[in-house]
């Protein structure tokens, strides 16, 4: 699926960035959300998402700043329990939604259940939550964005680009969720929509190194191999260390018949972030890399 390299980490912070995923599961389609155009080698893995099947090491961090959705003592209680003991997290949102917890019940209800593996249960639920609470503008759209991400972790890319839809109908100048809707609309193959979109954030935060490399992806899938190694390299001058932004432009290299230059785009972007699924990605491209085109 198509997604923002920014949030290779398994939860971001929940009161004001998207929910990520785990593991990596077989057969998982490009980071990008971008799935192989017609002339893709299948030896091209993107960068990984964070829109797949939810993992069990998955770590929730409390979120510390605004917007939140709730305050107080049993929102932070409720919200920390979903470290170690999800399950307890969602007995303490039953109980605490019987006595009158509001929207921090309803929060940290949405965030057990995806923990606990009910993606799509959790993402109605925070579709729910957002449409209904009292909160700011900004919080809501950020609860929003929480939805976005369980949607694509539930691999339901249609309903994350609704979710970003309304969460940018409250927040019209977020980075972020415009980034979060490139990654919904890269998976139903909108690559056009999602180039306009990773446009206007770039045009607010042009620091956004993961920005350039979905863009780069998207490019690479509409056959722009030029305007794809342009964004490429923008993002490696805003970060050298992009293990995503190396994964791109391996693949673009292989690509383009550098081998040898993929070979080692590949292999520093392993050793750059060796347990995650960028490298993984990156660990099956030099495999059938070195197996040869007939594999």
């Amino acid at each position: 699926m198509f997604a923002r390299t920014a949030t290779l980490m398994l939860l971001a912070v929940l009161a004001n960035g998207p929910i990520g995923a785990a593991q990596p599961v077989a057969n998982t389609q490009p980071a990008t959300g971008l799935p192989p155009g017609p002339d893709t080698q299948p030896v091209l893995g993107t960068p990984p998402t964070i829109g797949t099947q939810p993992g069990a090491n998955a770590a929730l961090p409390v979120p510390p700043v605004p917007p939140r959705i709730a305050d107080g003592h049993d929102y932070d209680s409720c919200l920390a329990m979903l470290y170690d003991d999800p399950q307890g997290a969602l007995t303490f949102a039953d109980t605490w939604a019987g006595s009158g917890g509001g929207d921090g019940a309803a929060h940290c209800r949405a965030l057990a259940q995806i923990e606990l593996g009910n993606v799509e249960t959790g993402a109605e639920m925070l579709e729910r939550l957002a449409d209904t609470a009292k909160a700011p503008d900004l919080a809501r759209a950020s609860v929003y964005g929480q939805a976005v991400q369980a949607w694509m972790m539930a691999n339901k890319p249609a309903r994350a680009f609704d979710a970003a839809t309304l969460a940018m109908a409250l927040s019209p100048n977020d980075a972020d969720l415009m980034i979060d809707r490139a990654e919904a609309e890269g998976s139903m193959e909108h690559y056009h929509e999602a180039i306009d979109d990773l446009d206007h954030a770039l045009a607010i935060d042009p620091r956004r190194a993961e920005a350039f490399v979905l863009r780069a992806s998207a490019w690479r899938q509409l056959n722009n191999l030029e305007v794809a190694a342009s964004d490429v390299a923008r993002a490696l001058a805003i970060n050298p260390d992009s293990a995503e932004a190396l994964l791109e432009r391996g693949i673009l290299r292989q690509r383009t018949g550098n081998q040898a230059g993929a070979r080692e785009d590949w292999q520093r972007a392993i050793s750059l972030d060796p347990n995650s699924t960028t490298a993984d990605l990156a660990e099956q491209d030099l495999a059938l890399l070195e197996a040869g085109p007939g594999q």
